[in-house]
């Protein structure tokens, strides 16, 4: 077998094109979902049949999974493999960073480093392999990633050497992104009100002072053709906020608007399953 053989689990919406585009860049990928992997499996890879599969015969393992609690029943499946050719396990997740601490944690029992990456930029980004990827773990696993990396993101960033400094850096970017397009939509239905077309609410803002990540990206291309099509579940918005709010209050910093921001997005959540979380602002509106 080739000396760099890489496994990935978790083929979703993120995982998915993220494992076709390492395959593009000539990587050799060996690929389980508990799911279906063979409906899910990006062309050019090898099916396994199990996590424990994946443990014997790459060397370095992908996880894209939902939340912490996967990530850590994942570690613990690769720890308890009979037959070990994995020494590095890298986690795309969003776990949050006592997740992260304690998924390192699980793996240095066998001796396997551990690497936090977790990404930004959505489905479009993992497509298009531009995504944002922040990294923190040792010096030298990160840099033999290097290639890796750069087949996936378009921006990778070493914040650390400690399992969850990056997944603190995605929390508060993902905080920040909930509030923008929270925050957007009530100002774009205030301008409404006031008889002014969105498309020419969003031409002023973004060349003002108030353009973000919503006004420049999500409103034009997903909510002004009402697509609301970004990728990202509205559940999975709602869960990074909760989170962020949790390890806000873990490190006793200040809270005032990630307490409304939860509040908004769970509320939305609930009124909305299922939906994309681009559809804030429908549900914003509703409550005008």
């Amino acid at each position: 077998m080739a000396a760099n053989t890489f496994g990935f689990t978790g083929l979703g919406n993120m995982g998915g094109p993220m494992c076709a585009n390492l395959i593009g860049a000539g990587l050799s990928v060996h690929v389980f979902d508990s799911a279906d992997t063979a409906a899910l499996a990006p062309e050019g890879s090898t099916i396994v049949e199990s996590v424990e599969v994946l443990a014997a015969q790459a060397d370095t393992i992908f996880l894209s999974l939902p939340d912490g609690r996967v990530v850590h029943a994942v570690c613990a499946e690769i720890v308890a493999a009979d037959t070990r050719r994995v020494t590095t396990v890298v986690d795309f997740s969003t776990t949050g960073p006592e997740a992260a601490a304690q998924a390192a944690a699980i793996l240095a029992e066998a001796g396997i480093a551990f690497v936090d990456a977790p990404v930004s930029g959505g489905k479009a980004g993992a497509v298009a392999g531009t995504l944002t990827v922040i990294v923190s773990g040792p010096d030298g696993a990160v840099a033999d990633l290097a290639g890796p990396f750069e087949a996936v993101g378009g921006n990778i960033f070493h914040v650390g050497s400690n399992p969850g400094q990056a997944q603190a850096v995605k929390l508060l970017n993902n905080f920040l992104s909930a509030t923008a397009m929270a925050a957007t939509s009530e100002a774009v239905l205030f301008g409404q009100k006031h008889g002014v077309d969105m498309s020419t609410i969003l031409d002023v803002v973004n060349v003002s002072t108030g353009r973000n990540t919503a006004t420049m990206d999500k409103f034009p291309n997903r909510v002004v053709p009402e697509s609301f099509d970004a990728g990202f579940a509205m559940a999975l918005m709602t869960k990074d906020v909760a989170l962020y709010l949790e390890q806000v209050g873990v490190a006793g910093t200040p809270d005032a608007v990630g307490s409304s921001m939860s509040a908004l997005w769970n509320a939305a959540h609930d009124a909305m399953p299922g939906s994309d979380f681009t559809e804030i602002y429908r549900y914003i509106a509703d409550q005008t």
